[in-house]
């Protein structure tokens, strides 16, 4: 036990004892062999602070050393003086009172996120309402424009008479050419062919039809489409007719063709319009690829037009 007393002499010196250990001998037992580690004995240190003369000492009545109370408190007294010598607390700090800033900061967050919810709702909303009008004009534009707005009749490659109204409900893919084009022509089937076996791999979307249309009618009867058909896409359909019939088809989605001079031997080369058109359901020209566009690109134009169709003609 470690601790500080003051003291006075006879001519009131300060003298401070210190007392490192202390055991009083008299009132212990013998210890046994094995508590020789223990030092039973009292170490009185003196140090004096004036040597003039001494007086019998006493405690001082008036301030006491810090370090005494402390040894001599107990742990109860000690947590008391602990909390005591802390200071009084904030004014207006009441218990719990930390927990009011937390509760506001998390209101204020709930409100700020419930505005911003509504006005990201609001936006959706107004988003969508002209995304739909859009949508809607640009139909009803479509409606009005001679783009692909007649009826054609004409025999497929198996002789059979077809006109637009077998194809309606369903998505087409159309192309004008001819059989005996060198290159631009199958070039643009096979692509063509490319975007329905694209399309066809995502079994949520509905089937496209491909068409091909000839502009050269004096050359491409039925036994020819038949022929030429073969080597694209399975699914696409050959048609021909007469030469009014076919001139007729093209004028509804503006096609130019125009027959060249014949060589000696009767062959000649037709130049026409290079588009791939496509046609809703309704039976309305809705977009066309030229060659610059490849066969994925051209597949997710029609997959958007797909997911962005509105019907508009009832059953």
């Amino acid at each position: 036990m470690l601790g500080f007393l003051h003291l006075r002499g006879p001519t009131d010196p300060r003298v401070s004892w210190c007392v490192l250990r202390s055991t009083i001998q008299a009132s212990l037992p013998p210890l046994p062999p094995t508590h020789t580690h223990l030092t039973q004995k009292a170490t009185l240190c003196l140090r004096v602070t004036n040597s003039s003369s001494l007086r019998p000492p006493r405690l001082t009545t008036g301030r006491r050393d810090p370090v005494f109370l402390r040894d001599h408190l107990t742990s109860q007294q000690r947590d008391q003086h602990a909390s005591y010598s802390q200071g009084p607390s904030p004014q207006g700090s009441k218990p719990g009172g930390s927990a009011t800033p937390g509760i506001r900061l998390r209101t204020r967050l709930a409100v700020t996120a419930l505005f911003g919810a509504g006005i990201l709702g609001t936006w959706w909303y107004v988003h969508r309402e002209k995304e739909q009008r859009h949508q809607q004009q640009r139909m009803e534009q479509l409606r009005k424009v001679a783009v692909g707005q007649g009826d054609f009749s004409l025999l497929d490659h198996e002789g059979r008479r077809r006109s637009k109204r077998d194809f309606l409900g369903g998505w087409t893919l159309l192309y004008f050419g001819f059989t005996h084009c060198p290159d631009i022509c199958p070039d643009e089937l096979d692509k063509m062919s490319s975007v329905v076996r694209i399309l066809d791999e995502d079994a949520g979307l509905p089937r496209v039809q491909p068409l091909f249309i000839t502009v050269d009618p004096e050359r491409d009867d039925v036994a020819a489409m038949r022929r030429y058909v073969r080597d694209f896409h399975p699914r696409l359909i050959g048609l021909t007719g007469t030469t009014e019939e076919v001139k007729q088809a093209g004028r509804d989605y503006r096609v130019y063709a125009s027959a060249g001079p014949k060589d000696e031997d009767g062959d000649y080369i037709v130049d026409h319009t290079i588009l791939i058109y496509l046609v809703n359901p309704d039976g309305l020209f809705l977009d066309y690829y030229n060659r610059m566009k490849d066969d994925k690109q051209i597949a997710q134009s029609i997959r958007n037009h797909m997911k962005n169709y509105v019907k508009l003609f009832p059953d």
